[in-house]
């Protein structure tokens, strides 16, 4: 990757809905290098997809909780099943296996309180846990979705 790569990757995280023809002008480059160099990123699966960022208040969607998962669980057949699991749930946001204490992280939006304690109950069914821990997040100060390159 060169300097063009990185202002047009730069570009792209700002705005994905931005044209070859707006990305062409805004990177001094053609049209024609523009796209050959979009479809040669996404091919190699730096941009692994293009989407639109949602307000998530104004979608109804007003808590965000970390979820700390700890386990003395480890075996493929037990990480099938919570995988599984979380994939079937669409308020868990990220999945992030931990070092420490924790062994998960989660990230989850609600409703409200009733909403996330249904999303807890389904999640406990489906599998065994030694621990659950939440926090909620009160206030949002930073967030981003832009790499720092």
């Amino acid at each position: 990757m060169d300097q063009k790569d990185l202002e047009i990757l730069r570009l792209l995280q700002v705005d994905g809905s931005l044209s070859m023809s707006e990305l062409a002008e805004r990177s001094a480059l053609s049209k024609t290098a523009v796209w050959r160099r979009v479809r040669d990123l996404e091919d190699k699966g730096i941009i692994k997809q293009r989407v639109s960022l949602l307000d998530q208040q104004a979608l109804g969607f007003g808590l965000t909780i970390f979820a700390f998962v700890s386990t003395s669980q480890h075996s493929d057949a037990w990480f099938a099943t919570f995988e599984s699991a979380v994939k079937s749930i669409p308020e868990i946001l990220e999945f992030h296996r931990t070092s420490g204490n924790i062994d998960y992280l989660l990230r989850v939006v609600a409703r409200d309180m009733r909403h996330y304690d249904e999303i807890y109950k389904r999640l406990i069914r489906e599998v065994d846990f030694a621990d659950i821990s939440s926090t909620f997040v009160m206030e949002t100060f930073k967030e981003g979705t832009a790499l720092p390159i």
